[in-house]
C-alpha cells in the first residue's frame, strides 16, 4: 500500500529542504519513493542539481528515487492534447481550434492540474509519495479538489449532464479516482500532514489555522515541524542567544495550540542543497519526527 506525505506550510519555511531530505532518507531505507512538487516556485531542482519535469525521473545518486513536477501550464498542455486528440482524427481543424478556444478557461487549467495531481496519488509502483506543496492556500483548494469535483460530477448527472469540462458520462472513471483520493486522504494509516514552520508569529499563526481547515476535511494526522531552531550548544553565544530568547516564547505557544507532535530542526550553517546536505539533514530528521 502506498503512503502518502504533505510537507506544507508558509512559503520561505523551508518546505522543499525537509521533504527533499525525507525522500532522500526513505529511499536510503529502501523504499522506492517519488518526491512532487505542487510549487510553481518551486527550486526542486536546485536541491538535487538536475531538471525536473512533469513525467518522474530518477535523482542521480540515489538509487530508489524519483522527482516530479507539476507544472500548471505543462499540465494544461498535456491535457488539451489527450482530450483533443480523438477530434483530430474525424473533424476538420476549424472544429478542434473552436473545442481548443472552450477548454482555456481557469475551469480546464485546474482540473487539468488536479489529474496531475491525482495521477501522482494512483503510483502503485512507489512504496511512498511525498509532496512538496505551494504556500498554504493552494495546497488547500487543491486538497479540497476531490470532494468537490466528485460532487459536480454528481450534481450535473442531475441536471444537464454536462460540466465545465465535458460530460458526465466521460467523467465516469474520473469520480471513482477523486473518491478514492478522498479516502485516501482522510486514512491516518496513510496520509500523514506535515506542517513546516518557524519559531516566529506569523507563520505558526498561518500553520495553526491550516491544521483547523485540514481538519474540516477530515485529514487528522498531523506533523508539525519548527524548522531553524537555534541549536542548544549556540545559545550562550551573545548574537544566538537573542536569536533563541525571541525563537522560544513561540515554540511553547504552539507546544500549547497545536495537538499533534512536534519536531524541531536545527538551523544550519550550510544551504541544504546536494545530497550530501540532504542526507544529513535527513539524518536529523529520523530523531526529530516519526514516520
Amino acid at each position: 500500500m502506498t503512503k502518502y506525505l504533505f510537507f506544507s506550510g508558509k512559503g520561505g519555511v523551508g518546505k522543499t529542504s525537509l521533504s527533499s531530505a525525507t525522500a532522500v532518507m526513505l529511499a536510503k531505507q529502501g523504499a522506492r519513493t517519488l518526491l512532487v512538487t505542487t510549487d510553481p516556485a518551486s527550486n526542486l531542482g536546485d536541491v538535487f542539481g538536475q531538471e525536473v519535469g512533469l513525467e518522474a525521473r530518477a535523482v542521480q545518486g540515489v538509487p530508489q528515487l524519483f522527482i516530479q513536477e507539476i507544472d500548471p501550464n505543462q499540465a494544461l498542455q498535456t491535457y488539451k492534447d489527450r482530450a483533443l486528440a480523438p477530434l483530430r482524427e474525424l473533424f476538420p481543424e476549424e472544429f478542434v481550434q473552436a473545442a481548443e478556444e472552450k477548454m482555456s478557461g481557469p475551469c480546464t487549467e485546474e482540473i487539468a492540474t488536479f489529474d496531475q495531481f491525482i495521477a501522482c496519488m494512483h503510483q502503485p509502483d512507489y512504496e511512498w509519495v511525498v509532496f512538496d506543496t505551494a504556500p498554504t492556500g493552494h495546497t488547500l483548494r487543491l486538497l479540497e479538489l476531490p470532494s468537490s469535483w466528485s460532487l459536480h460530477i454528481e450534481e450535473s448527472a442531475q441536471g444537464s449532464g454536462q460540466t465545465c469540462i465535458g460530460s458526465v458520462d466521460a467523467l465516469a472513471a474520473s469520480k471513482e479516482q477523486y473518491d478514492n483520493a478522498v479516502r485516501a486522504l482522510q486514512d491516518p494509516q496513510t496520509t500523514t500532514f506535515v506542517f513546516v514552520t518557524q519559531p516566529a508569529r506569523l507563520p505558526i499563526d498561518e500553520m495553526l489555522r491550516s491544521a483547523n481547515e485540514l481538519q474540516k476535511l477530515g485529514i487528522s494526522n498531523q506533523i508539525a515541524i519548527v524548522n531553524g531552531v537555534i541549536p542548544e550548544d549556540e545559545r550562550t553565544h551573545p548574537y544566538s542567544s537573542r536569536r533563541w530568547q525571541k525563537q522560544e516564547p513561540h515554540i511553547q505557544d504552539l507546544k500549547s495550540r497545536f495537538e499533534g507532535p512536534i519536531g524541531y530542526m536545527p538551523l544550519y550553517a550550510d544551504e541544504v542543497k546536494g545530497i550530501g546536505m540532504l542526507e544529513q539533514v535527513g539524518r536529523d530528521l529520523q530523531y526529530a519526527i516519526q514516520l
